[in-house]
């Protein structure tokens, strides 16, 4: 990806003004977050630009820009899809606790995950991991391992819808 200049960061590779959008989109947060944490005064004006500022070069030294795109509409769609799924595995797993008779089969599942390693990969194990009933354990070649309740449940199946949902809404390159 190009700036508007058609020149490209050497550092990180992206375009000059992507990274200018992002820091400034990032800053912007920022400055809200201070505004909501500190209010808005006068007298903090250096101190508010002095954290913004850092916060922000931080934020883009630990997380550079990117140039996948966000989508609203697929964010909303894997929330809701999060807020079935954790009612559902919550029941389940509540279910099999206060009914001894149930059935539990605990063990491991590797799944397949299509997400690089580093950061992508551990979002989807960060927001896999808040599921009732399975919790991510560890890692072999390009497969996670989950520890369920119950393996007999189709978890690979519900861990791959999740990654779709999480590759379209978060990293719709």
């Amino acid at each position: 990806m190009r700036g508007p200049s058609g020149k490209r960061d050497a550092h990180t590779g992206v375009g000059v003004g992507a990274s200018w959008r992002s820091a400034a989109s990032r800053a912007a947060w920022f400055l809200c977050l201070w505004l909501v944490l500190a209010g808005a005064s006068l007298d903090d004006i250096p101190a508010a630009t002095i954290a913004v500022a850092t916060a922000t070069w931080t934020s883009l030294r630990l997380l550079e820009p990117g140039t996948s795109r966000r989508s609203p509409r697929a964010i909303l769609r894997l929330a809701l899809l999060f807020l079935y799924q954790s009612i559902v595995a919550g029941v389940d797993v509540a279910r099999r606790a206060l009914d001894p008779g149930l059935p539990l089969r605990p063990g491991f599942v590797a799944y397949p995950t299509r997400l690089p390693r580093g950061l992508r990969r551990n979002v989807f194990a960060t927001l896999t991991s808040l599921l009732p009933g399975t919790v991510p354990a560890g890692e072999e070649e390009a497969q996670l391992l989950y520890h369920c309740l119950d393996v007999d449940q189709p978890v690979i199946a519900e861990l791959d819808q999740e990654e779709a949902a999480l590759a379209r809404a978060l990293y719709n390159d």
